[in-house]
């Protein structure tokens, strides 16, 4: 796990968030601990959120990215829909990621639609957590 950077004044603000009727937040929940344990201030909306409460929680908070769990097979709809949100927001340049189970094949058309990137099943935490450090710290 990629250590705490104490070098860091105001830490990154992330939101976590479970879109759609997925009742599954383990995965999230695990993500958004190691993210805190990473030095990250996470803000978790828990399950069951629209693409538009999801939205404005995240402008809301004012985070710098947005972590989608998802396991319900609706990644193709909600997860642009939370990007297109962001945009019509003034919040595009709000970095989202996602995880869950999203197939590879639906990979690339997430990323064409505006999701950074995909974390499928087994991905690392310290996978995310470099991840986030390397483009948060570039932009």
């Amino acid at each position: 796990m990629t250590a705490v950077r104490p070098d860091v004044e105001t830490p990154h603000r992330i939101l976590v968030a479970k879109p759609g009727l997925d009742g599954h937040d383990r995965g999230a929940k695990v993500v958004a601990r190691a993210l805190r344990d990473a030095g990250f201030e996470v803000i978790y909306t828990g399950l069951r959120k629209t693409p538009e409460q999801i939205v404005a929680a995240a402008v809301q908070e004012d985070v710098r990215a947005v972590g989608l769990s998802i396991l319900s097979g609706a990644h193709n709809t909600l997860l642009p829909e939370v990007v297109e949100g962001l945009r019509a927001a003034e919040a595009g340049d709000v970095l989202v990621f996602a995880g869950g189970i999203v197939p590879e094949r639906d990979i690339e058309g997430l990323k064409a639609a505006g999701v950074d990137e995909v974390f499928p099943p087994g991905s690392s935490t310290a996978a995310i957590v470099e991840y986030l450090n390397r483009c948060l710290e570039s932009s």
